[in-house]
């Protein structure tokens, strides 16, 4: 394994309370580290910032021995982020919205995008407007993204919540089948991941905290 993502002293604020202070990690090619802690420590902060989506931070983030700043064009696309919200157009059927990706992924053809809702068991389900699919549903069109994405560098806030036991199962082998590939995780969840242990890092956010 590689070092791939390296956080030094990281610290964080909002709304004039401390969320974390002094929070280092490495993430090596290959690793999956697991963030927990309660509701409102900065799990979700966390994530964004390790995705740039924020800059309310101090500390130093380094992607293969740089700092991000110097290298941000690289840095993002080689990364996918999925917030804890499915991020989905409800009015677009789940086939459209992953279309969408196309913009991004020049190399998507149509059975690409088939074969990633039959993974996450869509099949059928292809042309029905969002806004009229489960919770759970809506969650597994977001997560079809995951079968199709070529970044190193997967951030993944609560990936699990609203999907049933078969879907979970199905998650965990993708994680630990892309680990094994050599793709690097961050994620939060309190789930208890059925991953094998050489895989896993974890990291409590309340170590952290005030």
């Amino acid at each position: 394994m590689t070092e791939f993502l390296s956080v030094n002293q990281l610290v964080c604020e909002r709304d004039e309370r401390l969320l974390f202070h002094g929070l280092s990690f490495t993430l090596n090619s290959g690793e999956i580290l697991q963030v927990t802690g309660a509701n409102g420590s900065g799990k979700t902060s966390l994530l964004r910032i390790l995705a740039t989506l924020t800059e309310d931070y101090e500390g130093e983030i380094k992607f293969a021995g740089e700092l991000i700043q110097r290298v941000l064009p690289e840095y993002r696309q080689q990364q996918l982020y999925l917030g804890h919200s499915p991020g989905i157009k409800g009015p677009l059927t789940p086939i459209e919205n992953l279309r969408w990706l196309q913009g991004w992924y020049q190399s998507l053809s149509e059975q690409a995008i088939e074969n990633a809702l039959t993974a996450v068991d869509l099949y059928g389900y292809e042309d029905v407007p969002c806004y009229s699919l489960s919770a759970g549903q809506q969650r597994r069109v977001a997560l079809a993204q995951l079968y199709l994405s070529h970044q190193a560098l997967w951030i993944l806030d609560e990936p699990f919540t609203a999907i049933d036991q078969n879907g979970v199962h199905h998650l965990e082998a993708l994680l630990a089948e892309q680990a094994s590939q050599g793709r690097s995780i961050i994620l939060t969840t309190h789930h208890q991941l059925n991953v094998p242990d050489g895989f896993i890092k974890k990291l409590d956010i309340a170590d952290y905290g005030e």
